[in-house]
């Protein structure tokens, strides 16, 4: 057996999500059927994230084992063969260790939420972005930010059907800039809660149109019902993550 590390984009639209289930298409059902389709195998496949439905990928890294020794470019190019027209598409392929595990060897994962600030609805970014046509305040959102940084109970910030075992993380970034019409949000740590990045940008938000909350507060409250509302699913991307060095070539 070959352990293969895959770099996936994929636009979540119209997906349920990462994880495979009998509701609808997901990334993990979309790449099976091509692995399948390729080499009559049915495989494990696992990712670095579980991202939800409708939220994106720039570059989300998953390995699986195949048997005997096809070179890493010529899966990558059997696999896109086989997601022609599919929402999910593989940028990246290489061969890793036995014991490279995507998700439990990844020491950062990066994020960014994209808002779309004017008053006229997207047309071109439609699914891509969350339209909020109330000027948002940059700089309060930003002073805000900084008090979400380094590591805390992020209770306030985890959905109800959470399944960590801690509530317990650390930020390591949480940037904000503005791009023309767009405002990115930029998060980084090691692991996040169910929804924390969607939370934290909704809390943001409502801090952006002039309400009241108080991060220390929210934070100290641990409770969900404290902070503000959910962020849509359409601006969040998966950007990237990280590995240690020796984390994946196969010939380190």
């Amino acid at each position: 057996m070959t352990r293969y590390k895959v770099i996936l984009e994929y636009d979540g639209t119209d997906l349920i999500g990462w994880q495979e289930n009998r509701q609808g298409p997901s990334v993990q059902s979309i790449l099976s059927d091509a692995i399948f389709s390729f080499c009559g195998a049915r495989v494990d496949i696992t990712g670095c994230g579980r991202t939800d439905a409708g939220v994106h990928a720039v570059a989300m890294p998953a390995h699986f084992d195949l048997p005997g020794d096809t070179p890493a470019d010529t899966v990558m190019r059997a696999l896109n063969f086989y997601l022609t027209n599919k929402p999910v598409s593989v940028i990246g392929c290489e061969i890793v260790a036995n014991d490279f595990n995507a998700r439990f060897d990844c020491t950062a994962r990066h994020y960014i939420y994209i808002v779309l600030n004017r008053s006229a609805m997207p047309v071109l970014d439609k699914n891509r972005v969350w339209w909020v046509p109330r000027k948002l305040n940059v700089s309060a959102m930003k002073r805000a930010a900084e008090h979400l940084i380094g590591k805390h109970d992020f209770t306030s910030f985890r959905a109800s059907e959470c399944q960590a075992k801690s509530p317990i993380k650390t930020l390591d970034e949480c940037r904000i800039t503005k791009r023309g019409d767009e405002i990115i949000f930029e998060l980084s740590a090691r692991s996040f809660l169910h929804h924390m990045v969607r939370n934290i940008v909704g809390t943001l938000v409502e801090i952006g149109v002039g309400k009241p909350y108080d991060i220390d507060e929210i934070l100290r409250a641990k409770n969900r019902s404290a902070a503000g509302p959910t962020a849509p699913a359409a601006g969040l991307y998966f950007v990237s993550a990280d590995y240690s060095n020796d984390a994946s070539p196969a010939d380190k």
